[in-house]
């Protein structure tokens, strides 16, 4: 008995000090590189539908992360609705500085990054979203407008603030946070006459509306968001403007927690204006005010296909949160 008593013991002491080599491993590692990715890319046509389009795509879902508030251009920022538990994160400088922003880059290494989530230095970017799904179009369009002389894109000499992950951060980093590879076909969009599959498309793959609206924001799936837990159900805990936990908004077709009483134009007010029929939306939500009624439509036609969860939030009063 005594032998069986010392086995164990030793092995557990084994698995301690592998753990507690494994956690010094993560600590001092940090956030991961990985080899660049090398993408073969026909020159853009930067035509000014294309920066247009561009334009809107950028800021309805890169300027609320990456705008200076005071200056108006796109040199980062610290990220205020990250969870204090995965540490402090700031988005980086893309202006066209030559030395600090992506003046240097190349098109095909905005598109890698935006593909795949690694910049040309390998460095994942560990809480940015990766837009591996969006379409070919969409992805050009965004480069075609990082390349125009609008005022937010002009060079600023602000680094790019090192991020401040915590040990928690670091280990997600090294584990569940991987670069998406480069698609291997062309990716292209439904067509917006087919409104269920285009909102689709705007919820999955452009907006990336799943990534907060689910249940869990580190139960999110990237591969098929759609098996995300909670999908669209609400419930992932982020930050408001004060530090203080937030909860977002169950957007499935549930009458009573979610937006089964909406009307189109009601929850087109609120995805554009920050007017929702329950009140004002807080942050961090942002008013994707360049997002086309068509658009809005569509992702809400899309919603009422998705399986409707019953999940209250705070908007829903504290009545009904209390009996969750």
């Amino acid at each position: 008995m005594k032998k069986v008593l010392r086995i164990v013991g030793l092995l557990v002491a084994g698995l301690v000090f592998l753990g507690a080599c494994a956690a010094t491993f993560v600590q001092v590692r940090g956030i991961p590189s990985y080899d660049p990715p090398q993408l073969k890319l026909a020159p853009v046509a930067y035509t000014p539908e294309r920066v247009e389009h561009g334009r809107r795509l950028v800021m309805s879902v890169c300027a609320e992360c990456h705008r200076n508030k005071q200056t108006g251009r796109l040199s980062g920022q610290h990220l205020k609705d990250i969870p204090a538990q995965f540490g402090k994160f700031y988005s980086a400088n893309i202006t066209q500085d030559q030395a600090h922003g992506i003046g240097r880059w190349t098109d095909a290494q905005v598109v890698a990054l935006l593909r795949t989530g690694l910049g040309p230095d390998g460095r994942i970017r560990s809480v940015m979203p990766q837009f591996d799904r969006l379409s070919d179009e969409d992805v050009l369009s965004i480069v075609a407008f990082l390349r125009s002389p609008d005022a937010a894109l002009q060079p600023d000499a602000t680094p790019s603030h090192a991020q401040e992950p915590s040990f928690f951060g670091n280990v997600l980093a090294n584990t569940l946070i991987q670069p998406a590879p480069l698609p291997a076909k062309p990716v292209l969009q439904p067509s917006p006459a087919d409104e269920v599959a285009f909102g689709r498309y705007l919820v999955t793959s452009r907006y990336k509306c799943y990534d907060c609206h689910s249940g869990d924001i580190l139960k999110t799936d990237g591969k098929d968001p759609e098996k995300s837990f909670g999908y669209m159900g609400g419930g992932s805990v982020l930050q408001d403007a004060e530090g203080h936990d937030i909860v977002s908004r169950n957007l499935t077709a549930d009458p009573e927690t979610g937006t089964g009483d909406w009307t189109p134009e009601q929850f087109a007010q609120a995805m554009k204006y920050g007017r929702s029929p329950s009140g004002p939306l807080r942050y961090p939500m942002p008013k994707y005010s360049l997002v086309t009624d068509q658009e809005a439509r569509a992702i809400f036609a899309y919603l009422r296909t998705v399986p409707v969860i019953k999940n209250a939030t705070a908007e829903d009063g504290a009545a009904a949160v209390a009996q969750r």
